[in-house]
């Protein structure tokens, strides 16, 4: 019985805190972590311990899949060298600046067990993406976080497995560099596929209930086997995520995906809520650990307020940097559009390749221009960058990957104790900050520029929809034939307005003069089946932007739905 109120208990607070947050100006986890150390401190209330291995391995794989599925592709991969100097490199040289700090501050502890506890402080959460989003950041800065924290978190694990097996014995530099490369890239080879494979499963299941009930296992199915040959669980989460996401519109249907974003919003509610709730609840705990070791608060508090003050100092060393590399790596590649302009007009009429071949080299050359737009329009500079280095707030993993460290390594309590005060003191000054920090900053608006780009793809399934009522297969029939001219006379009239993606406009149209007609959901079918189609043309050459992409295809969606629920049942 204790259990079932505890549960319920759990799941108010957790519905509370994203409630009230935004009326408090506070982020959910900030209150959840906050309401946590207040019931700790509750006199009848025992101390609060939880496994981290039920963190890292029954709650982080589900998050970062859910994360990976939502994450733009197209996007990622422009600023993926960006992401995993992020995700990598900053967690690498953090653990080891750390590491030798904490060799010179701990007089027991040795470098290994200061790296140990560098890569523990060195992943961040993805708390900071959530209130960058709110405050209306551009998409690429917000790309660029969700890319960091889907994959620091599986790097600094991969760190500090290699630092605690250098504790217990000697592990040459070479060694730690082989496991570490091993780990990141069989992860990704065996989350590719397993993602692969349960999307075209999932595509045969009929039922939408039972097809989300199957994608809640692909993160676990993901992560077990890749733990058993010693690679990165986390890492293959996130890549079965990234490979549903992308075959989830071409494989699946509209009542797949909708049931699939509900359930998942629901899963990633409950179990962030949670461990973050968990977290707070945990603080008694922790200082009567480091009682019964000897130690003192004082002795975790100014070491946690030196490793934060570092962390910062190193985040913002690596990211300045990085941003204005990857400044100039675009700044290379626009000098280069008027050539590959030319030389995409110029293949257009050459005969000198196949066709197919003709078409492959076009179709590169297109993409790469499309990477050129979306530079020119998405910059990062040294205010961005800020934004990047404030934005790296500590969560749940620091503390959950503090509490797997060796029963026999020094200071062992009192190392919890710091990882929970960076995780929370970040949380607090950082994330209450945050919001404010990116509005004094004053980023560019590009609010008219997806306005424009969303008015575009617009007048481009406007074009779909044209084509297909001009095909004579469907025109022929005269009940259609006489709705075609009310469908172009409504185009003409509101095609220069911002008509969104053109299936409302065909919504509009058909159902005004023939609801409920068999013959016509069909045609109103085949208009949503070629505008998807175009849509996924669209992505793959990456000449919108995901947002835009992403809410086209969300109206698909929500038209098909509409003629699900408008067709006769057997039909």
């Amino acid at each position: 019985m204790e259990a079932v109120v505890i549960v319920v208990v759990c799941v108010l607070a957790i519905a509370a805190a994203n409630h009230f947050a935004s009326r408090l100006r506070m982020a959910a986890p900030l209150l959840l972590v906050l309401f946590g150390v207040a019931v700790s401190f509750v006199p009848s209330l025992p101390p609060v311990s939880v496994n981290p291995e039920l963190i890292l391995m029954g709650v982080l794989p589900p998050l970062l899949y859910a994360a990976a599925v939502a994450m733009p592709a197209m996007e990622f991969k422009r600023d993926f060298q960006m992401i995993s100097g992020l995700s990598v490199a900053l967690v690498v040289v953090s653990s080891l600046g750390l590491g030798l700090v904490f060799m010179w501050v701990l007089p027991q502890a040795d470098f290994a067990t200061g790296v140990a506890l560098g890569a523990i402080l060195s992943p961040t959460d993805a708390v900071a993406t959530n209130t960058v989003q709110r405050v209306g950041a551009p998409n690429r800065l917000i790309t660029v976080l969700s890319g960091e924290s889907l994959f620091n978190d599986a790097s600094a694990l991969v760190m500090l497995r290699a630092a605690i097996a250098a504790m217990a014995s000697s592990v040459s530099l070479f060694g730690v560099a082989v496991s570490f490369a091993w780990a990141i890239l069989a992860a990704v080879a065996v989350g590719a596929v397993i993602g692969w494979v349960f999307v075209r499963i999932r595509a045969r299941i009929s039922n939408p209930a039972v097809a989300t009930a199957t994608s809640l296992v692909i993160p676990y199915v993901a992560f077990v086997p890749t733990e058993l040959i010693e690679a990165s669980g986390l890492v293959a989460a996130v890549a079965a995520g990234l490979m549903s996401g992308r075959g989830s519109v071409r494989y699946l249907t509209a009542a797949h995906r909708q049931s699939d974003v509900q359930s998942w919003r629901m899963v990633e509610l409950l179990l962030e809520g949670g461990v973050f709730l968990l977290m707070g609840l945990e603080l008694k705990a922790l200082i009567i650990d480091v009682g019964d070791s000897g130690d003192t608060v004082w002795h975790a508090l100014w070491p946690a307020a030196l490793a934060f003050v570092l962390l910062i100092l190193i985040r913002l060393a690596l990211v300045m940097p990085l941003v204005q590399w990857s400044e100039r790596r675009a700044r290379r590649l626009i000098a280069h559009e008027e050539r590959l302009e030319r030389l995409h007009v110029d293949l257009a009429d050459s005969k000198r390749l196949g066709r197919r071949a003709t078409d492959r080299v076009r179709a590169r050359i297109g993409r790469r221009l499309a990477d050129i737009a979306f530079y020119r329009t998405q910059s990062i500079g040294a205010r961005e960058g800020l934004v990047v280095v404030w934005a790296g707030m500590r969560g749940v993993v620091t503390l959950a990957a503090a509490q797997t460290l060796p029963a026999d390594t020094p200071y062992r309590s009192m190392l919890v104790l710091l990882a929970f005060f960076v995780a929370v003191g970040s949380l607090m000054i950082q994330g209450g900050t945050l919001a404010a920090f990116v509005r004094w900053m004053k980023l560019p608006d590009h609010s008219a520029d997806e306005a424009a780009e969303r008015k575009l793809l617009g007048r481009e399934m406007a074009s779909v929809t044209g084509r297909i009522l001009a095909d004579p297969s469907v025109s022929a029939d005269p009940r259609i034939a006489r709705s075609i001219e009310t469908v172009r006379r409504l185009e003409a009239t509101e095609g220069d307005e911002d008509v969104g993606d053109g299936a409302d406009l065909d919504a509009v149209a058909l159902d005004r003069r023939m609801a409920g007609a068999k013959r016509m959901r069909r045609v109103r079918r085949m208009i949503l089946d070629g505008q998807r189609r175009h849509l996924l043309e669209l992505r793959e050459r990456g000449s919108f932007s995901s947002s835009a992409l992403t809410s086209a295809l969300e109206r698909l969606d929500a038209e098909e739905l509409s003629l699900d629920a408008q067709a006769p049942a057997g039909s």
